[in-house]
């Protein structure tokens, strides 16, 4: 089992390695998000084998991205690494798979300035792979390699220095569906073994039921009072699908107060719309304390 301290090293480790970079940002250049993550890609240049996938328009997600409760996030170096990054995605992975998490960053870099900065930091070494160099912190457990439009980091549990490049064979494929699902959204995200995680947010809720779901996916969106998140639930044909909505609605009739509002905002402020073999649901508006409840319930942040 990974401690809280391990997991938050790991985290800092590649804020810090952002500061590195962001010390030398001198220019002012918007970002531009890569119109070719916007539809019509196939995979996501990341590993397969996490537990999470998110997509990230950062310049339109601040608002949720400065809700993390991670104090380095507001430091002001690292607030100006995120104003030179367009897009971002990344991947949670679980514990027995050796890794922490893997990041994909589009934006504008100083990548010449930051790798001599690299050189001259004794708690980074230069590595060499079959897809190019990275640098390496080992007390951090971190990579991370950059060029002036592109950042791609991974840290790991282990001693081990992982590549943070991803080789095209080990690319995790997006699910159909996903790319439509996430048009508009600022921040999107799909999860591996979703019914895993459903089954676990209803007994939170003292609701013991089993939705045997293929795909989750869900957006969130930033709005002048708050937040909403819509989840879309797959499952594998249409009667499973009316069965979660009658399900939801038998919930609905025994829930309890002790459940906790976050609960009903999510599931039950609207009626589920069903669409074939799909299941979509559009919580109430959210405030920033409900929205990092609803992060920690799914992405276990």
């Amino acid at each position: 089992m990974v401690s809280k301290n391990c997991k938050a090293l790991s985290v800092i480790n590649l804020l810090r390695a952002f500061a590195v970079i962001s010390l030398l940002v001198t220019c002012k250049t918007i970002p531009v998000i890569p119109a070719s993550f916007m539809q019509e890609e196939k995979f996501v240049p990341l590993e397969r084998g996490a537990s999470v996938y998110l997509f990230a328009n950062v310049i339109e997600a601040r608002s949720i991205l400065n809700l993390l409760p991670i104090e380095e996030l507001k430091d002001e170096r690292n607030s100006q690494l995120l104003d030179k990054t367009g897009m971002a995605v990344a991947a949670l992975f679980p514990e027995n798979s050796g890794k922490r998490f893997q990041l994909a960053a589009w934006g504008n870099y100083p990548s010449f300035g930051a790798g001599f900065a690299f050189t001259f930091d004794k708690n980074w070494k230069n590595r060499k792979s079959s897809s190019g160099n990275f640098w390496y912190s080992e007390a951090g457990r971190f990579s991370i390699a950059l060029t002036s439009k592109q950042v791609f980091a991974a840290a790991a549990l282990n001693e081990i220095p992982l590549e943070p490049r991803t080789a095209a064979s080990s690319r995790a494929e997006i699910p159909e569906g996903f790319n439509a699902f996430r048009e508009g959204s600022p921040l999107s995200s799909w999860l591996i073994d979703p019914d895993v995680t459903i089954t676990r947010v209803f007994q939170n809720a003292g609701i013991p039921i089993q939705i045997p779901v293929q795909q989750l996916f869900i957006n969130i969106f930033p709005l002048e009072s708050g937040y909403e998140v819509v989840l879309r639930f797959q499952l594998d044909n249409a009667q499973h699908a009316r069965g979660m909505a009658a399900m939801l609605n038998v919930a609905r009739i025994f829930i309890s107060e002790d459940s906790g509002l976050i609960f009903s905002a999510l599931l039950f402020a609207n009626a589920p719309i069903q669409n074939n073999n799909s299941l979509e649901i559009k919580t109430g508006i959210l405030n920033d304390k409900e929205m990092l409840e609803v992060i920690n319930m799914f992405f276990k942040i």
